[in-house]
């Protein structure tokens, strides 16, 4: 039985996360006749060993760096990552093999006294490490003070929620609160035209070696969500920004017969919310071959649609009013 080596922070997050894809990759290989011994390795990043904002550490690959280096290197087989980490660019002798079917992509308030965004009181206090989040919660609440916080998910929770407490709200990812089993806690989840949430959130990135045979893992890949998260990456990176940078974008995909149609939305905003910028476009195809889908050609429509979006965010202004390029 082939030993498979699977890297993942030691977060409770991180390892939640990492034990569904190792589960779902174990019951993949057995079914195609080839089980697999599976050893779960933690990996201390950069982003964890730090409490500095993202936008001080540089943003996005803080939390992959020690990852990647480990896949290189051969101590590990397969990571696990939140895609919204990694950064755009392909990574030499890497490859994003699997994309596991998406969790929800919104943002999420966790509130004291189960108070909704539009009830917390007029100078409220929210905390959250994401320069994205701080400018759409101040373009929709600039009487509120968003207060800048670092840690793991239960960390901050506690920021609100806590015996001591000093924050009104906590913003999280809803997918993170959903794999730990803590959405009870949610008092609202935020609508996309307040809150439009990082590219990829909500998505998990299998990543391997490119020359490596993973038995069972192209069967973890679920097309939507590859599709979807290959549209919103593609225009962030023609937008040249992290995840330091004030931008979200939201891809939705429906696949209908021998058609494919992606709908994807985008914000840039200022770092203060005082301006703000949102568009969306849609892009559809034929897309199958042979009763199969052509995931090539649909990747590569994602792509343009990303890209094109990008370009009309640029020529409306976006360059102005948000760090970018």
């Amino acid at each position: 039985m082939s030993v498979v080596r699977v890297g993942t922070r030691a977060s409770e997050l991180a390892r939640t996360q990492t034990g569904h894809v190792t589960d779902a990759l174990s019951a993949a290989a057995s079914a195609a006749g080839t089980p697999l011994a599976l050893e779960t390795v933690h990996v201390t990043t950069e982003g964890d060993t730090t409490r500095a904002s993202l936008a001080q550490l540089g943003g996005t690959g803080v939390f992959v760096a020690a990852l990647r280096d480990a896949l290189l290197d051969g101590r590990i087989d397969v990571a696990v990552h939140s895609l919204k980490d990694l950064p755009t660019a392909p990574a030499r002798g890497l490859t994003v093999a699997a994309m596991p079917p998406r969790e929800s992509p919104l943002d999420a308030l966790v509130a004291r006294d189960g108070l909704t965004l539009a009830g917390l009181p007029r100078g409220a206090r929210i905390g959250t490490g994401s320069p994205r989040r701080r400018a759409q919660l101040l373009a929709a609440r600039p009487d509120l003070e968003v207060v800048d916080i670092r840690g793991n998910v239960g960390t901050r929770i506690a920021r609100a929620l806590g015996p001591d407490a000093d924050l009104d709200a906590v913003v999280l990812a809803a997918a993170g609160l959903a794999r730990i089993g803590r959405t009870a806690l949610v008092t609202e989840p935020l609508d996309p035209s307040v809150m439009t949430p990082a590219p990829g959130q909500g998505v998990l990135a299998v990543e391997t070696r490119t020359d490596a045979q993973i038995p069972g893992l192209a069967a973890l890949d679920h097309v939507p969500s590859r599709l979807a998260a290959t549209a919103e990456r593609a225009l962030l990176a023609r937008l040249e920004a992290g995840c330091a940078a004030p931008v979200g974008a939201l891809a939705a995909v429906s696949l209908d017969g021998a058609r494919m149609q992606i709908d994807l939305d985008v914000v840039v905003a200022s770092l203060d919310g005082t301006r703000v910028l949102r568009h969306g476009a849609s892009q559809s195809g034929p897309v199958v071959g042979a009763g199969t889908y052509d995931l090539a050609a649909a990747v590569e429509s994602a792509q343009s649609l990303g890209i094109n979006l990008a370009e009309i965010i640029f020529e409306m202004g976006a360059a102005d009013i948000a760090p970018l390029r």
